[in-house]
């Protein structure tokens, strides 16, 4: 078997003792291997001797820091101090890993590589830094030989090995590698260059991802001007309200205008939020040419309209009240009396006060900070619309000639509420069909706890049916009886029930683990089964885990971008850390397909990114990858793992040595190695687009904020004719 970097890893020795090889079986691989070592002593500053049975080359120390390896390795202009070493290194023909650390208590481990295809590499050894240096950054960690990694260590580990491998000898981690790992380690891509792009290409790269999104918000935008100025001509020149006009002044024809384009947004903000109406208008032709995944942004733009148009109303009545105070003689107390003695005057501010009570608790800090308060004070939705159909049955402003307005009669009534009845009902449709489907018989199997705080929640529910990528709304009435909160399915539907990963970080996920029996204050790094239904539970059952769990009610499911995953033949998805939800359910699905082939779909390939901070999140689908890959005879669906902790320095140890020798990765058990630290993403679009040219890729992103843009950059920048990259992320 081969010999990986680990295996020359030693802990500090006293200042007197020579730095040596772990064990003996180590310095046997070395010599069946024929791989090449140098040991560096920090007690004499010398390089020793270690013979290379195959090429029949021994390394001897010519001074302090000049290396010599016969014509294997040259090392020039080479320096070092206590604090810094930085050093270039070139090789002759083959590819080979450098691992370099000097001796120094605050030091940190620094992993480099290079290729066939370059001259020369610089590495650097950092001292009292945990981060990689701008220099080192600079190389992608799919370029180094075998699992292709950076590693660092905090508390840092004294390392006093350089070593340098001959490539020509097949590491397992390197066979293990996927397709593009191989690809991007040849060099293939470094040396492309981007395409230099017509200005007709350019506008078709952008429209791919960005022209849709940009013509809807101009569009929207237009509309609402044309709405605006169609009110201003219509108030400015209708004869029969010459009388108001001449009161008021312009502001009168702008507070009407005004309030025409809220009569617009009104009467369409409740649409995107019937989520049942998407989910079906999803499965639409319509689909192609709208993109109703985009409902929630919609809907958050139709708000701050209704926001933007209702300050411009109500700054333009104060200055109508100001006019009929002045014109009366009454001044200040005028002023007041009108605003919040009138109908029209006091009904405004409540709606004002409850739609700016719901922009506030909805913007992200505040939201992400307290859900509950974001849902509660939502449902001042309804303060609002009850007082905006009061709103302009006051008759405050009579027209000049008939037909006048009346407090009585049917005219008392008001028109304001015909604007916005067909998406009430709609919504209000919506909401009964959820509390109707949440008294379906519904309940919980099975829950299991996975480290770093992840509940898992398995469900029966009778007369579902689900795809994959599609999400939920959740409630557990133990808890609360009205908050439904949005989970992603990781459950595929090809199987008997329904789950959900829950990270348990919030007021309402923690009442709910508790309330499951998960316990939170016992760490652990494996997962485990903490309740059963006992209705459930079979004989093999431990007596100790059935247990009567809460009733939940259960909305959906309910579609998402995810789901047009299979609408391609190459799909990148990318989870960060739970954002991998979405993509459990599809890889299960992928799963069911491989293993029933009368189930056609035409993805043909799939790239699975998932970025972790700590390992023992990892343990959450590590058996559902495990099986995807073993069941994945033709490679169609390439796991690419990351994890961006800080690493101690005793797990850096296990992960070095472990590795040695292994045909599976030593934290997920996957063939596919894990990466240390963040993926170079230029490397791997650049890699994706030279594999699959022509074509396109669906790109499936959930996680992060700032994550999720740099990828919708990535879509733009590498997408060029003959291939594109379509963006998509998940929206609750």
């Amino acid at each position: 078997m081969a010999l990986s970097a680990g295996d020359l890893y030693t802990r500090p020795k006293p200042a007197s003792s020579l730095v040596h090889l772990r064990n003996k079986a180590i310095s046997k691989k070395i010599e069946r291997v024929g791989s090449s070592a140098i040991l560096f002593d920090d007690s004499v500053k010398r390089v020793h001797k270690i013979h290379d049975t195959d090429h029949g080359h021994s390394y001897i120390s010519k001074g302090p820091y000049d290396w010599k390896a016969g014509n294997t390795l040259h090392a020039t202009e080479a320096q070092t101090s206590r604090k810094r070493w930085d050093d270039g290194v070139r090789a002759a023909g083959t590819e080979r890993a450098i691992l370099m650390q000097q001796y120094s208590g605050s030091a940190t481990l620094a992993l480099g590589c290079h290729h066939d295809n370059t001259k020369g590499a610089a590495f650097s050894s950092l001292v009292g830094d945990s981060r990689i240096s701008d220099k080192l950054a600079g190389f992608s960690a799919s370029f180094c030989t075998g699992s292709g990694r950076f590693l660092l260590t905090s508390p840092p580990v004294r390392l006093n090995t350089a070593f340098a491998m001959n490539a020509s000898y097949e590491r397992p981690e390197r066979s293990r590698g996927t397709p593009l790992t191989r690809m991007l380690m040849n060099g293939e891509v470094s040396m492309e260059k981007q395409l230099d792009l017509t200005s007709r290409e350019k506008f078709d790269r952008w429209m791919i991802n960005e022209g849709y999104r940009r013509f809807f918000v101009f569009v929207f935008i237009l509309a609402h001007g044309l709405i605006f100025a169609f009110g201003c001509v219509h108030y400015g020149l209708k004869d029969s309200l010459a009388g108001p006009r001449g009161i008021f002044g312009f502001t009168f024809t702008v507070a009407r205008a005004s309030a025409l384009v809220l009569h617009v947004d009104v009467g369409i903000v409740l649409f995107p939020v019937c989520r049942t109406l998407v989910s079906l208008m999803r499965q639409t032709p319509l689909n192609g040419v709208i993109q109703f995944d985009k409902n929630i942004t919609f809907h958050i733009t139709t708000a701050w309209s209704i926001v933007f148009w209702s300050w411009v109303h109500t700054i333009a009545h104060w200055n109508n009240f100001a006019q009929v105070a002045a014109k009366n003689n009454l001044g200040f107390y005028g002023w007041l009396l009108a605003n919040f003695a009138s109908g029209p005057g006091w009904t405004g501010y409540v709606m004002l006060l409850a739609l700016m009570g719901m922009v506030v608790t909805s913007l992200e800090k505040p939201r992400r900070a307290n859900y509950e308060r974001f849902w509660y004070t939502h449902h001042m939705f309804i303060v609002f619309f009850f007082f905006w159909s009061l709103h302009g049955a006051f008759c405050m402003i009579q027209p000049d000639v008939a037909p006048f307005c009346t407090s009585i009669g049917a005219s008392a009534i008001g028109v304001f509420w015909q604007f916005w009845m067909y998406s009430g009902f709609c919504y209000l449709a919506e909401r009964v069909a959820r509390e109707i489907r949440g008294r379906h018989k519904t309940y919980i199997s099975k829950v299991i706890q996975h480290p770093s705080q992840v509940c898992e929640i398995q469900i029966k529910k009778e007369h579902t049916k689900t795809r994959a990528g599609q999400y939920i709304f959740f409630c557990c009435p133990a808890v609360s009886l009205w908050q439904y909160h949005p989970f992603t399915l990781t459950s595929a539907p090809e199987e008997d029930y329904i789950s959900i990963h829950m990270r348990c970080q919030g007021d309402f996920t923690m009442a709910v683990s508790a309330a499951l029996g998960c316990e939170w204050g016992k760490k652990g790094d494996t997962s485990k089964v903490v309740g059963v239904e006992a209705a459930d539970a079979s004989n093999g059952v431990d007596p100790a885990l059935r247990r009567v769990l809460p009733r939940v009610y259960i909305d959906g499911p309910f579609g998402s971008a995810s789901e047009d995953v299979f609408k391609y033949e190459v799909s990148v998805l990318v989870g960060a850390g739970i954002g991998v939800t979405p993509f459990a359910s599809i890889l299960k699905s992928i799963w069911y397909r491989m293993n029933y082939p009368q189930k056609k779909t035409r993805l043909s390939k799939v790239y699975f990114f998932w970025i972790c901070r700590d390992f023992g999140s990892f343990e959450w689908f590590r058996s559902l990858l495990m099986a995807v890959e073993a069941q994945d005879v033709e490679h169609r669906i390439e796991i690419h793992t990351y994890l961006t902790a800080k690493i101690k320095s005793d797990d850096a140890t296990n992960i070095m040595i472990n590795d040695a020798d292994a045909e599976a990765d030593a934290i997920t058990g996957l063939r596919s190695p894990t990466n240390f630290g963040r993926p170079n993403w230029d490397m791997i679009f650049k890699g994706i687009r030279k594999l699959h040219t022509p074509g396109e890729a669906g790109v499936f992103f959930c996680g992060p904020k700032g994550l999720g843009s740099s990828l919708h950059v990535y879509c733009n920048k590498y997408s060029e004719p003959g291939f594109s990259f379509v963006w998509g992320k998940e929206n609750f």
